[in-house]
């Protein structure tokens, strides 16, 4: 995260309060959560992540440059 300029907080607010939600194409238990960030220019947050019991697992948090053109609904 701190090599891409992501914050944690950023993270965190994706996984209390995503724009939308996908399942991972390739992993049926990840969930790709996403996220508007104004803070960083319109960009947009993805965050991987599952759950293990009441924790939740974060496998990676990049600014994705498609998500827009991939988004359900």
């Amino acid at each position: 995260m701190a090599r891409r300029g992501i914050a944690r907080a950023s993270v965190e607010a994706t996984l209390q309060k995503p724009d939308w939600n996908d399942p991972d194409p390739g992993h049926g238990e990840r969930t790709r959560s996403f996220k508007t960030l104004e803070q960083m220019g319109g960009r947009v947050l993805r965050v991987v992540h599952w759950t293990d019991g009441e924790d939740i697992v974060v496998l990676t948090a990049m600014l994705d440059r498609n998500a827009l053109k991939h988004r359900r609904g």
